[in-house]
């Protein structure tokens, strides 16, 4: 997938995943739009808790 226009890639794989999948909201209707912003934010708030025990372990 690519990134959505005018997102610059940020570096992190899982970051840039999640922030594609903004790119199927053209194609959904409204109702459904609930679920792949719920998964964004699903893939962000897990990806964001990995980096901070990653963070912890190497303290």
């Amino acid at each position: 997938m690519s990134e959505p226009a005018g997102v610059e890639p940020t570096g992190h794989p899982e970051v840039d995943a999640a922030l594609a999948r903004l790119e199927e909201l053209a194609g959904v209707e409204s109702g459904a739009r609930v679920a792949v912003y719920e998964d964004v934010h699903q893939r962000l708030v897990g990806t964001l808790a990995a980096l901070d025990e990653q963070q912890q372990y190497e303290q």
